[in-house]
């Protein structure tokens, strides 16, 4: 993910083997990328507001 300082964007996203990755955004200051398996989920979302910062949730099933 980069940064700007009129949104974030997405530079790569490879899931390690077994996973599949998916983006989301729906506004231009907030990117959420899903790794996700049959047992686990990883959710990391970057966003510029109101500061840049980017957090991660994990779930196991």
């Amino acid at each position: 993910m980069r940064y700007g300082s009129r949104g974030v964007c997405l530079i790569s996203a490879i899931p390690s083997r077994g996973f599949k990755a998916t983006t989301s955004q729906t506004a231009d200051d907030t990117l959420t990328v899903t790794f996700a398996n049959e047992d686990h989920r990883s959710v990391i979302t970057a966003t510029i507001v109101p500061s840049a910062k980017a957090s991660v949730r994990e779930t196991s099933f």
